[in-house]
């Protein structure tokens, strides 16, 4: 399982994929480029304190769902061994996005490449 993403005219799509629906509670992410202050990849953050967790799952390797840490809301959608990528929001309810993907370099490439045109367009 895992995350589809895509850009799509100027909005970033993340559609967890299989029982990740269920278990993120949420069926599709829609956030505007304009909303994106940056993504990258982070393999270092699967071992960082996640904040508490409501509504989602944490087992043991996956965290699915909303977690609240130092007053920020994140979604988490990663299963061990996938890569993690942290997506930075702005005036979005989510503060960041960290979504496991298989090809971190090439999603963070698109979502940055995709922020910098917005700006020489």
């Amino acid at each position: 399982m895992g995350n589809k993403i895509a850009i799509v005219a100027n909005t970033l799509e993340i559609e967890p994929e299989g029982l990740d629906k269920f278990w993120s509670f949420k069926g599709k992410l829609e956030v505007p480029i304009d909303h994106i202050d940056g993504a990258s990849e982070d393999p270092g953050i699967l071992d960082d304190t996640k904040g508490l967790r409501s509504p989602g799952l944490h087992t043991p390797g996956k965290w699915a769902g909303t977690f609240t840490q130092h007053g920020e809301k994140i979604f988490w959608n990663v299963t061990r061994p996938e890569h993690p990528i942290v997506i930075q929001l702005n005036n979005e309810d989510y503060a960041r996005l960290v979504i496991g993907v298989n090809n971190p370099r090439e999603i963070v490439d698109q979502i940055n490449n995709a922020i910098t045109q917005r700006y020489t367009n």
